[in-house]
């Protein structure tokens, strides 16, 4: 059975490596991000983290979804879709008025199964 736990704050190579393997490539590491942010859940199977997703804040109202991920052995089991609507919650609670999210387009039925709507956003590459 898979468990949500709100602000696990996993050890970071068992982060990075559920990262690897639900992206197929080298990720940077997460480092002392997680302390910083608004809220963060992870999907736990027993003692194996299955899923990821963090919320990172500008200090106010507004939070931003990053980083959502689930091992490829758990997707499609609707994982990701109750981590993004829990971190939500909290995120709602602890005092963000707005969630926002940017994402590739072949995530977008995704994003709004989790409750996001369409909204007109700019974006500037700097590197």
């Amino acid at each position: 059975m898979i468990k949500l736990i709100v602000d696990p704050f996993p050890v970071v190579a068992q982060l990075d490596d559920l990262r690897r393997k639900a992206w197929g490539d080298d990720v940077a590491s997460y480092g002392r991000e997680l302390e910083r942010s608004l809220v963060h859940v992870g999907a736990m199977e027993g003692a194996k983290l299955v899923g990821f997703v963090n919320v990172a804040w500008d200090g106010g109202q507004h939070g931003f979804i990053l980083d959502t991920c689930v091992d490829p052995e758990h997707q499609r089991q609707g994982i990701a879709v109750r981590m993004v609507q829990q971190a939500a919650e909290v995120a709602r609670q602890r005092g963000a008025e707005w969630l926002h999210v940017d994402f590739e387009p072949h995530l977008e039925g995704f994003y709004r199964q989790c409750g996001f709507e369409p909204t007109p956003a700019g974006l500037m590459r700097l590197k």
